[in-house]
């Protein structure tokens, strides 16, 4: 592959331009989903078991997205970085402007694909701008946009709302100028499709797929993601509305979800403890922390300082969660661990579609607090399907670092 290097060893401007679409795709539109929700079920009348399902449905085409991105992202990343800017601006004027539920839904569903779109082409436009020894340290810096983008999403809440239609309107200009951005700092700006390319490219990638070996070796930590996504989705999808239900006002809810982004943009401060204590114990810690920030929603909704400091702890646990099961494909196969990162997860996404859809109408019936609880003894789950199993990864020197995703 084609390497550009004219924008210098360090192109601060080209990552922070990736940076900053996978905070729009991520914070502002995919996951801000479940920060205006509870003004959009007043305005328009979205019962909890409706707003799940398009939560699910959002997470399926996420997924879509997804695999799209993984397949075409070493021909085409320009183009799906065009894909992913227009996406999320279109899913987000679509909510902005939605007369009803069904349109809202419909557009939700759409604007979620950007993020699965993005994080595969981001990962080959910094790879090709920027010189090897800084590659990893770029990417770190660009797939962490998740949290700063959660806080964007939440002081844009506490500016606009119960006005969510602006917030959607915010969203769909930030994703433009962000898109737009990325593709005027790619200084590869030829997506390469030829003939002979395309049959080099497949020939490389063969031995890098995933076998039925693989897929036996892998069980576990498949298991483990796919109920990780499961117990996280009811958090992200009906935490705030939650709070609200409480009787938390409108910036103590929104004050809140800030919390889990700074909780997740705080990884990059714990990630050398984490890699200190091997995969093993970085599992345990990080999952555990998700399922007590779960549970401590569910149980005491009510008082602020507890809420606060659970959805930090939520957002911490969540995003290096997602990061350790980066280690734990790369520590099972290395040569296959940008395929097995991928396939980690859209089983995460998948298991988040599920739990959306199951909190939801958990919701409808027994209410938020029964249905956070149970979430939490989900999220458990993945400590019980691991803990047995989870080695320590292999030392680094038998495979490259994988640096794929944005917490998802």
């Amino acid at each position: 592959m084609k390497r550009s290097f004219s924008n210098g060893t360090h192109p601060t401007a080209l990552v922070v331009a990736g940076t900053a679409l996978i905070a729009v795709t991520y914070g502002l539109v995919r996951l801000a989903y479940g920060l205006v929700l509870p003004d959009v079920q007043a305005d328009l009348g979205l019962s909890a078991s409706a707003a799940g399902g398009i939560a699910s449905g959002a997470s399926l085409l996420y997924c879509v997205g997804a695999v799209v991105g993984f397949v075409q992202a070493a021909r085409r990343p320009r183009v799906l970085v065009v894909a992913a800017a227009l996406t999320a601006a279109v899913g987000s004027v679509g909510m902005a402007l939605a007369p009803g539920a069904a349109v809202f839904g419909a557009a939700a569903v759409l604007g979620s694909a950007g993020a699965g779109l993005a994080s595969p082409a981001l990962v080959q436009v910094v790879t090709r701008n920027v010189r090897p020894a800084g590659v990893s340290r770029a990417q770190t810096i660009v797939n962490s946009g998740t949290g700063p983008g959660l806080v964007a999403a939440g002081l844009v809440a506490l500016v606009v709302l119960p006005d969510w239609r602006t917030a959607w309107l915010v969203a769909a200009g930030s994703a433009v100028l962000a898109g737009a951005a990325v593709l005027l700092l790619d200084s590869d700006t030829d997506d390469t499709d030829t003939n002979t390319h395309d049959s080099d490219t497949d020939s490389a990638e063969a031995p890098h797929r995933p076998t039925r070996s693989w897929f036996r070796r892998h069980t576990t930590p498949l298991v483990a993601a796919g109920l990780l996504g499961a117990g996280s989705a009811a958090v992200w999808n009906a935490g705030r509305a939650a709070l609200v239900a409480a009787g938390a006002d409108r910036t103590t809810s929104i004050v809140a979800w800030i919390a889990i982004g700074v909780g997740g943009a705080a990884v990059v401060l714990t990630a050398r403890r984490l890699a200190d204590l091997g995969l093993r114990w970085t599992w345990l810690v990080t999952v555990t922390a998700v399922a007590l920030g779960t549970l401590a929603l569910g149980l005491a909704p009510g008082r602020i300082g507890v809420v606060l400091v659970a959805c930090a702890v939520f957002g911490w646990g969540y995003t290096a969660a997602t990061g350790a099961l980066l280690t734990w494909t790369a520590s099972i196969d290395a040569e296959r661990a940008p395929a097995g990162a991928s396939m980690l997860f859209v089983v995460l996404v998948l298991g988040q579609a599920v739990g959306g859809a199951v909190a939801g109408a958990a919701v409808d019936g027994v209410g938020y607090g029964a249905a956070l609880v149970g979430a939490a003894v989900v999220t458990a789950l993945a400590l019980v399907a691991a803990i047995r199993r989870t080695g320590d990864p292999v030392p680094a020197r038998t495979g490259p670092p994988v640096r794929h995703g944005a917490g998802w």
